[in-house]
C-alpha cells in the first residue's frame, strides 16, 4: 500500500510523504500513531487513513475513514456522524479574530452532546465538558499549524492568551473518537470504533477555505467512493 501511494503523490507531482502515514483498522485505528500498518483489515473493521504529501516544500495532512467491506454499520455511522458535526462546527469558528482555541472548545461541545445523546458519557453536559470527561474518547486537540513541517512552528499562546487567527494561518481541523475494547461503562457494540475527520484549512480575509475539500467525507460519499 505504501508504492501505491507513494505512486499516487508523484503522479500528482508531489515528490514525498510529508510525514509517516498511519494506516489503521479496527483496534488498531484507537491507536493515535500507529504506524506498523501492517495487520489484516476485517469485513465490519473501519480503516483510519492519515497521509499527506509534500508539494513545493509545504506539507499537507488529511485524514479520512472508511468501511473495509464499504458500507458503515449502525453504531459506527452514529460516531462517524458525531465526528463530522464537530469537525463542521470547528471549521465554522476558524476565520479573522476568532481565538485559536475556538475550534476547539466548538469540537469538543458537539462531540459531548453526541456522547451523551448515545448513553457514552452520562451527566449534565456542561459538568461533562468542564470535567472533560470527554477526553476518555477525545485523546488530542483539534488541529495544529501547518506549513513547511506537517507540526508547523508557531506559538499557540502569547503571554498566557490564545492566539487570534488572521488572514494567511493555515491550520488542521481534525476532532475524532476512539472507543476501545473493553471501556469501562461502554456498551460492546461502541468497541474498536474509531473515526478521525481532518482537513487542512486556511484562514481568508472573510472566513476560510478548506484546501482539502475535494476528499469526500460525507458517509454517503464516502460509501459511494468505496462502491466503485
Amino acid at each position: 500500500m505504501l508504492l501505491d501511494q507513494l505512486h499516487e503523490f508523484m503522479i500528482h507531482g508531489c515528490r514525498s510523504p510529508a510525514y509517516s502515514s498511519i494506516v489503521g483498522g479496527g483496534a488498531n485505528a484507537c491507536i493515535l500513531h500507529y504506524t506498523e500498518n501492517d495487520a489484516e483489515l476485517r469485513d465490519g473493521d473501519l480503516l483510519l487513513i492519515d497521509a499527506g504529501a509534500e508539494s513545493e516544500g509545504y506539507a499537507a495532512d488529511i485524514t479520512r475513514t472508511f468501511p473495509v467491506n464499504g458500507r458503515f454499520n449502525k453504531e459506527q455511522k452514529i460516531i462517524y456522524e458525531i465526528v463530522l458535526a464537530a469537525q463542521l462546527a470547528a471549521i465554522n469558528q476558524v476565520k479573522p479574530g476568532k481565538s485559536w482555541q475556538a475550534p476547539h472548545n466548538a469540537a469538543v461541545r458537539k462531540l459531548t452532546e453526541g456522547l451523551k445523546k448515545e448513553g457514552i458519557l452520562k451527566g449534565p453536559l456542561e459538568t461533562l465538558i468542564k470535567n472533560e470527561s470527554y477526553k476518555r474518547f477525545y485523546i488530542h486537540r483539534t488541529g495544529h499549524w501547518l506549513g513547511m513541517d506537517v507540526h508547523d512552528v508557531g506559538d499557540y499562546q502569547i503571554n498566557g492568551k490564545w492566539r487570534t487567527l488572521k488572514p494567511g494561518m493555515t491550520l488542521t481541523v481534525e476532532p475524532g473518537l476512539y472507543i476501545p475494547a473493553k471501556s469501562k461503562g461502554v456498551a460492546k457494540k461502541w468497541w474498536d470504533i474509531a473515526v478521525r475527520i481532518e482537513d487542512d484549512v486556511l484562514v481568508t480575509k472573510t472566513g476560510c477555505d478548506v484546501l482539502s475539500k475535494a476528499a469526500p467525507k460525507t458517509t454517503e460519499a464516502i460509501e459511494k467512493l468505496m462502491a466503485r
